[in-house]
């Protein structure tokens, strides 16, 4: 039998403790990579004061259970991957539009 070739794989993790108005709010960022590329990736923010559902997560995108989906309130939908940076975009700038909300209600 010849040697298999070991896969490089690394795991990338922030995490941001929000403070401020947003204290006890969290913003996560995880990446698994593979030889260069993202094969699985969880961006969430939770904050239990505005969800009580999914562990406190008020948005999220992830690719577990073989498919990339969006998480919002308690509720799954599937969304088409262009590229991980594209989610994560995506999410980054969804997360400020819900903060501006949150913000004018306020």
């Amino acid at each position: 039998m010849g040697k298999r070739k070991r896969l490089a794989r690394s795991h990338v993790a922030e995490v941001y403790r929000l403070k401020g108005k947003r204290k006890g709010g969290v913003l996560k960022d995880e990446a698994w990579w593979e030889d260069g590329q993202v094969v699985a990736y969880n961006l969430a923010y939770i904050n239990r004061r505005i969800s009580r559902v999914d562990h406190g997560r008020v948005l999220g995108y992830d690719n577990s259970h073989g498919y990339h989906h969006r998480h919002f309130m308690g509720k799954t939908e599937a969304v088409e991957l262009t590229s991980y940076d594209d989610i994560a975009e995506r999410f980054f700038q969804e997360v400020h539009e819900l903060w501006r909300i949150e913000d004018a209600e306020n």
